[in-house]
């Protein structure tokens, strides 16, 4: 069964939850100010869309396809990226909260994660190489195993990053950070 196409539409604060939108393939859609919160978006496609302001918090994604799209604004927390489309998966996140997010495993190499919140979140050998953390809070965030090398992390703060179980080559770190990449050995500095 072919899905329905939509191509170059406006959704601005439709409440989502209530009435869900169709299964169909967004194609340079905007979503301004709209509800998502706890909906199925599982199977949809959003190919070079944006979603400004919404609620995506607790959405389910099971091969969610996530192309080229931009986050501003949004409230996207406990979202499992891990389920998405991987061979597609292109995003980026500005003043977003992602806390309590999981990319576990997601390849997301030159990301954007730009002014968000990503306490409690999970990118267990993700790869997000060259991914961009400008003033972002990463209290409690979980690296293992990721690739983290050439990322800029230089004004990140409250993260704590194994340089032993991460490849951090070329990654880059403000003086003060990065002593945050020492937490384990518990020694004191200064």
């Amino acid at each position: 069964m072919k899905m329905e196409y939509c191509l170059d539409k406006i959704f601005e604060q439709i409440d989502f939850s209530a009435n869900p939108l169709p299964k169909a393939d967004y194609e340079n859609c905007k979503f301004i100010n709209c509800n998502f919160s706890t909906t199925a978006l599982s199977g949809f496609n959003f190919i070079d869309c944006s979603f400004t302001s919404c609620n995506l918090s607790l959405c389910r994604l099971i091969q969610t396809t996530f192309n080229a799209v931009i986050f501003d604004n949004c409230k996207m927390l406990g979202l499992h990226f891990e389920n998405c489309n991987q061979q597609l998966l292109s995003v980026s996140f500005n003043q977003c909260n992602l806390d309590m997010c999981s990319f576990y495993q997601s390849k997301l190499k030159n990301t954007c994660f730009d002014g968000s919140s990503l306490r409690d979140t999970d990118f267990t050998e993700a790869d997000i190489s060259g991914a961009s953390f400008l003033h972002c809070d990463l209290l409690k965030a979980h690296f293992e195993g990721t690739n983290l090398e050439n990322a800029d992390l230089s004004s990140a703060i409250n993260f704590t990053i194994d340089p032993e179980l991460n490849k951090i080559k070329k990654a880059k770190f403000s003086p003060e950070n990065a002593l945050n990449l020492l937490t384990k050995y518990n020694i004191e500095i200064g």
